[in-house]
């Protein structure tokens, strides 16, 4: 999302760890500081890192502290200009050659934030419903991916103005999702399989915002 020097990179969407915004972005100072804990240990200033989904470059590092520059354009299309000091994100580092794929192919490139619209609790499971976006409509699918905050998720029910997805107690308690309220904006990358094929479909994902 911030252009990592035309590198390709590649996350799964299985969140790592969670981090704490120490500094956050402004359109005064567009610079992120945030403590990736031992997320942190194995990171220096050139290398990336997936927050809430969205991959940025390391540009200074201290002791567990990280600061990322980020582009109006991050800004404007992800909820990292939202942020507030003491906030949770999600964390991934890129995946490693010969790695094993847990979650689902994520570029890291948010294509916009959508509306968590309501939370039902059953059992220890959590249903979570979102806004189903009219230009969205032919990618957000039942039993498709869909990377929310950077988090690997299948597509559960879908209907014509919203869509549902199914956490597991494991996840709830291992993403920033458990602090998460209706209202609240997440990021999401679509599944790159199902962008191509609306491409090919000659129905490609709008810019709107």
């Amino acid at each position: 999302m911030d252009g990592t020097s035309g590198r390709s990179l590649m996350f799964t969407g299985i969140v790592e760890a969670v981090g704490r915004v120490q500094a956050k972005p402004t359109a005064a100072l567009p610079v992120l500081w945030i403590d990736g804990g031992k997320v942190a240990e194995s990171l220096k200033p050139a290398d990336s890192l997936a927050v809430n989904g969205c991959c940025l470059t390391v540009t200074q590092k201290e002791a567990t502290s990280l600061r990322f520059d980020i582009l109006e354009e991050t800004l404007r299309r992800t909820n990292l200009g939202g942020l507030d000091n003491g906030d949770l994100v999600n964390l991934e580092r890129p995946v490693a050659a010969g790695s094993r794929i847990d979650g689902h192919f994520v570029t890291g490139h948010v294509d916009g934030q959508i509306r968590l619209v309501d939370i039902r609790h059953q059992g220890a499971e959590h249903e979570l419903s979102l806004e189903r976006r009219k230009d969205w409509e032919t990618v957000i699918v039942p039993k498709g991916s869909i990377a929310l905050d950077g988090i690997s998720l299948t597509v559960g029910i879908t209907k014509e103005d919203r869509f549902s997805v199914w956490i597991t107690p494991f996840t709830w308690q291992a993403t920033t999702l458990r602090t998460r309220r209706a209202g609240d904006l997440l990021n999401v990358e679509i599944d790159i399989l199902a962008r191509y094929v609306a491409a090919q479909l000659g129905k490609p994902l709008s810019e709107r915002l």
